[in-house]
This record gives C-alpha cells, structure tokens and sequence, in this order.
C-alpha cells in the first residue's frame, strides 16, 4: 500500500514497509527514518567491528556473541530513531527552509512538538533496556553517548565540523562494542573509533552535498561547504586515515590475513566513492553515501572469517 502524496516524506523511500502500518503511524515512523536503514546499519557497523575485534583475544563462546551482535543491532535502530527525532525537535526551524526536509512529518506539522518528545522519550527506554544486558563499562559508556547524540544538532549552527561531533557520536560504538566483549577498552578499540571517527566525516561531507545550496542560503555549516571544490582531496585523506587507522587496529588486535583482506577490498570501494564523485549531483551524492554500508559489511566478514580461523576458537 503506497502513502498518500501528503504523508510522504521528499527524501524517503516510497513503498516502504512503513506505509503497511496504520497511517496513524506513519509520520512517527518517518521520524525514527525506520523506512530508511542505512542510518542504523552505519551505527551497528563500529559496534560489530569492535566485538568481533575483541572476541579475538577474549574468552566469549559463540552464542554469546551472536546475542551481543544481535542487541547491537537492535540497539542502533532504537538509538539512530532516537537521534533523529530529536534532531528533527531540534532543527524544525531549519528543516522548514529546506526543500529535501520540510515535508518531514514535524515541519509539515503532521506531529506536534509534544506528541514527537513523547517518542523520543519510548525510544530511550527502550534504548535503556537493551543497554542494561552489558557489563558495568558498556552501561557507562553508552549512557556518555547521550552527550554526543544531543549536542549534534547543534553543532551545524555554530561550527565548519558538525561531521566531527556525528563521527564522534556514530562511532562511539566502536568503545561499547569492545568493552562488552573484553570489558574494558584497549588501544586497539581506541584506534577503531579514531579510524572510525575519519570515515564517518567523510561520509557524511558526502551526504551533506546534497543540500549545499539550501545550506548557503538558510546558514547552515557543514564539512561540505567547507571542503568546496576541494572535497575530493579532503576525502581521500579522511578514508586514508581510516585505513591507516584500522590497519594498526587489526594489527593491535591479533587479527589473522581475512581481516587484511576485507579490509584491503573495503579500501578500493572508498576509492571508487572518491574517484566517483560529483558534487553538483545530488543522487549520486545519495548513491555514494549509501554505499557505505558495504564498505561495513566488507570489513565485517573480513573481521568474522579472521576470528573462525583463531586458534582460540
């Protein structure tokens, strides 16, 4: 069943799932971007990365990470709807100026300011339960991430890097990830979430490209505008970074030749991001950003196929 024209959102994905729900659903559905799953995907990927990077030189049997990975994953779609409904909250004022984002269900006023706390609020419970299944260290841990989700929103009006404070939110799973598995945090966990931190810069500078003329106009900042016509060369020293950054990670970790692997094919595919990019297109843009997820995915398998041949398994 497709929305009505009035209901749908300008940047979300028609003929979601999402519209087989009761309507009366559907724009608290839009504010948790359920419809959309590159948001949690991206968030869960420094999650599964670091447990199964710890999970090398830990004693953890298999059910246990598969629980843990699971709960991450739940955990990411819980706290990215969390994120962005209060990010909407926050840049409602903002998100009326912009062509992509005022058909949004709080700008378009299909939900009011109150209704929209009142879910933000569900999610954090339910957020809450999901975290209180770790140890002492990842409960601390993820209750410091709610600083970084709730200063995000604000960082667009008064800094160049609001990309910076996203990396640094999006990645934090990177240190919850780890200290679950091992329980506590390493340098090896600290190097994922620097390299981590460098990627998610990166793309979203490819994400806010999208909206650079609308950003000029109402004010809003972004890595973006920044980089202008130097974004290309920004953004092949951001994922560089990353790579160089999660190589000594691995290496720190005790991770066997499949995680260089997945990590090498997952280098090419940033390349190809920057080699492909073009800033006046907007759905390249998108296509590019979105396919961040495989560059998780490419990391993920390399890392899992590294943990099924250690000998500790």
């Amino acid at each position: 069943m497709e929305a009505a024209p009035q209901q749908t959102v300008a940047d979300g994905v028609k003929g979601s799932w999402v519209y087989r729900l009761p309507p009366a659903f559907w724009p608290f559905a839009q504010l948790a971007r359920w419809e959309r799953p590159i948001g949690w995907q991206l968030l869960m990927w420094p999650c599964w990365w670091a447990a199964l990077l710890a999970a090398h030189s830990s004693q953890i049997s298999t059910g246990q990470l598969v629980w843990f990975l699971a709960l991450f994953a739940a955990g990411s779609i819980v706290m990215r709807g969390a994120g962005c409904t209060f990010n909407d909250l926050m840049d409602q004022d903002i998100d009326e100026k912009v062509a992509r984002t005022r058909s949004r269900p709080l700008p378009s006023g299909r939900v009011s300011q109150s209704n929209a706390r009142l879910f933000l609020l569900a999610q954090l419970v339910v957020g809450l339960i999901i975290l209180l299944q770790f140890n002492w260290t990842s409960i601390a841990l993820g209750t410091l991430s709610l600083l970084l989700v709730f200063t995000y929103p604000f960082m667009k009006r008064i800094t160049w890097w609001p990309q910076l404070f996203l990396g640094l939110a999006f990645s934090w799973g990177a240190l919850v990830g780890w200290s679950a598995v091992s329980g506590s945090i390493g340098i090896a966990a600290l190097l994922l979430y620097a390299g981590s931190i460098c990627w998610v810069i990166a793309y979203d500078t490819i994400y806010a490209m999208q909206d650079l003329e609308d950003d000029a106009l109402v004010g809003v900042k972004s890595t973006a505008r920044l980089f202008g016509e130097n974004a290309p060369q920004a953004l092949a020293a951001l994922y560089g970074a990353a790579i160089v950054l999660f190589v000594f990670s691995f290496w720190l970790a005790g991770a066997f030749w499949p995680a260089r692997v997945g990590l090498l094919l997952a280098g090419i595919h940033l390349a190809w991001q920057v080699l492909s990019l073009d800033r006046a297109d907007p759905a390249k843009c998108l296509l590019l950003f979105k396919s961040n997820s495989r560059f998780g995915l490419l990391l993920f398998l390399g890392l899992l196929f590294s943990l099924m041949l250690s000998p500790a398994q």
